[in-house]
């Protein structure tokens, strides 16, 4: 992925009004990101525990969307598995991140959800370059590139299910 501006990210939202975009909490290390590992831009928001964000290109644009997630967490003992990378964590490693749909739909109250890992370091995890907690990640027959094809061709099936369907 390119490196984001702070302007690049706020101007992607989709699925949250111009004013919610400049509220919202942007990491401040975005230098230090590792740009070239990164599949997608994904955050969570240190003062809304319920909170998370994302930032990926499709189709040459950029796009955002702000989820939400339950703060409550699983049993340490329940193992359950992304949606996104395939990887596997316990307790409360992956949540259910539900985004209000863009537009019409989302003013309406319609969302969509996705298993995702609750640091949303999929693309960290796929390369080796993160190490789950206390989870782990299947050993595949699938080479890095086309597991990495699979989570983009998995997160862009969910991000044009939140898009508004009228402006798409």
């Amino acid at each position: 992925m390119r490196s984001l501006t702070e302007q690049d990210i706020r101007t992607s939202f989709i699925n949250c009004s111009k004013g919610e975009a400049k509220r919202l909490a942007v990491p401040r290390d975005l230098a230090e990101r590792p740009w070239d590992d990164l599949d997608f831009l994904g955050w969570r928001d240190p003062g809304a525990p319920d909170r998370s964000y994302l930032v990926a290109e499709r189709d040459g644009k950029l796009l955002g969307v702000t989820m939400r997630f339950p703060s409550s967490q699983r049993g340490f003992l329940h193992r359950s598995m992304c949606s996104l990378c395939l990887t596997t964590h316990r307790g409360g490693g992956v949540s259910l991140m539900t985004a209000r749909k863009a537009g019409t739909a989302g003013r309406e109250g319609n969302s969509v959800g996705l298993y995702m890992c609750t640091d949303l370091a999929c693309s960290l995890y796929l390369r080796g370059r993160k190490i789950p907690d206390s989870g782990s990640r299947f050993e595949e027959s699938l080479t890095l590139e086309e597991q990495i094809s699979r989570t983009t061709d998995n997160l862009n099936a969910f991000l044009g299910k939140l898009r508004d369907p009228v402006r798409n």
